[in-house]
């Protein structure tokens, strides 16, 4: 088995473990709309975010060698464009558009993840689109551009949530390109909303690149350096981390190629540059790499979310089960002493004799009344107080030791509140059970064993495959280490 297919082999088994014991505990809980696996199946993506004047839609002709996408100082494309890889005719070397849909087609067609982004609306679908492009750059990848951030505009403005979407996306994402323009370094409110909240909540920091493109507008390096020393400031105050992450330089090859005099063409200090230009275009190239990577953190970390959501719903049921029983037994001792004041007071007051049995039936049926009584009425009282209370105060129900507990119960902490309020505090302690163990065991021994897998496929030359992974080994590519937690039934 050559390195290729184990890579695909590998990729199968984490959907299968995804599918099998993710999938339907995430749906059971309203953790996910849609199976997990939709999210992670189809190809590596490249999200380009950016101002509506950083150039996009330049760069991205770049990447593709030819120009997709609509360029220009001004908005001129405000559509969500997933740009993927499409055949053409074999002896057709123009690089073009091949075929074009539109955003239901993206919605409804199975193939691609995109399924949830239905609760969107109307107004986004319409600015949902897709293009196929036959160029040798998207072989491996698709590349979703989107629409220009600005200043001043608003979810009524848009007909939609703009943040929620690029979230969504964000997290589906194997890299996240961020460009800004020597105009508006930084300054745009939505750029600002993006990286404060939006990208922190939904992806991992070493999946976003900060490009500062367009740097051929500069007049000189002078101005170069102060607009890369206002983007830093920028970005320091947007998102809270002192220490800047890098930031890579890029312009359009294009620009050296304009007559003499306009932007670009008389700035010597570009050729300098060039390798950070193709840094940008090496990393993109990289996203299939880290697709595995990827897919494991994704197997992690909603493993994690979802084994600590069942481990709070069971920590309410330990607390509600303790709370039931000190409760019975204190209303059965309470009725016990109901039953024989019952009794003393009958006999002191002479209605009847000091006979055995006669006092038993009087002291047996006074205190079943009195637990009845109390049951139906203060002990429920007291239960659905206990469940306010409960919900009131959730983050008892689980210890937060340390900052990962704090963030995967972050994730997960409204939907216990709307599970527990939903089914009014009574869970199937049982079924919970079960599923919080196999849950826990991909959150667990699943993870280490992936990892330890693709620390090995790391550690490979391009054509080798692992012992275990080769044809004439006697192990099946279904035995390596985590597949009995993928199959088990």
């Amino acid at each position: 088995m050559h390195r290729e297919n184990y890579i695909e082999s590998l990729r199968t088994e984490l959907l299968d473990l995804v599918e099998e014991h993710l999938t339907p505990v995430a749906l059971r809980y309203g953790y996910s709309e849609v199976p997990l696996e939709s999210n992670i199946k189809w190809r590596p993506l490249v999200l380009v975010l950016g101002n509506y004047s950083s150039g996009k839609s330049t760069l991205i002709n770049d990447f593709l060698g030819a120009k997709i996408q609509a360029t220009g100082q001004a908005p001129t494309d405000d559509s969500f464009t997933v740009i993927t890889h499409g055949g053409g005719g074999e002896d057709d070397d123009t690089i073009r558009v091949v075929e074009e849909r539109d955003g239901k087609f993206l919605l409804n067609d199975p193939e691609y993840p995109f399924e949830t982004l239905k609760r969107y609306g109307q107004r986004f679908i319409a600015h949902f689109r897709l293009k196929k492009v036959n160029s040798p750059f998207l072989e491996n990848l698709a590349i979703i551009d989107t629409p220009g951030m600005l200043d001043s505009i608003t979810e009524r403005d848009r007909g939609y949530d703009y943040q929620e979407i690029i979230g969504d996306l964000a997290q589906m994402a194997d890299l996240v390109l961020v460009l800004f323009d020597p105009h508006k370094a930084g300054t745009v409110r939505e750029t600002h909303t993006s990286l404060r909240d939006t990208l922190p909540a939904k992806t991992f920091e070493d999946r976003v690149l900060f490009v500062l493109n367009r740097i051929d507008e500069c007049a000189s390096l002078i101005d170069l350096l102060q607009v890369y020393g206002t983007l830093c400031w920028n970005l320091s105050q947007m998102t809270g981390r002192k220490d800047i992450p890098p930031i890579r330089l890029t312009y359009s090859p294009h620009v050296l190629q304009s007559p003499a005099g306009e932007p670009g063409t008389d700035q010597p200090y570009l050729h300098y540059l060039d390798n950070q230009r193709l840094e940008v275009k090496e990393a993109v190239l990289q996203a299939p790499r880290f697709r595995l990577d990827n897919l494991a953190t994704f197997v992690e970390t909603h493993g994690e979310r979802l084994s600590h959501l069942l481990e709070a719903l069971l920590g309410y049921s330990r607390v509600a089960r303790r709370f039931f029983w000190r409760h019975i037994l204190i209303s059965a001792a309470v009725s016990l002493l109901v039953g024989g004041g019952a009794v003393a007071a009958v006999v002191s007051a002479g209605f009847i004799g000091p006979v055995p049995n006669l006092m038993g039936a009087v002291g047996g049926g006074a205190a079943a009344l009195f637990f009845v009584i109390w049951y139906l009425t203060g002990v429920r009282w007291l239960r659905r107080r206990f469940h306010r209370d409960q919900l009131r105060h959730l983050d008892r129900l689980t210890p937060l030791r340390n900052q990962t507990r704090r963030d995967s119960w972050q994730a997960v902490r409204d939907l216990v509140y709307l599970t527990l309020k939903r089914k009014d505090g009574r869970i199937a302690r049982k079924e919970i059970k079960a599923e919080y163990e196999a849950v826990s065991r991909v959150s667990t021994e699943g993870s280490k064993d992936i990892r330890e897998a693709l620390n090995e496929l790391a550690s490979l030359d391009a054509g080798a495959a692992p012992e275990w992974a080769r044809e004439d080994s006697p192990e099946s590519p279904r035995d390596f280490p985590y597949s009995a937690l993928a199959h088990q039934d």
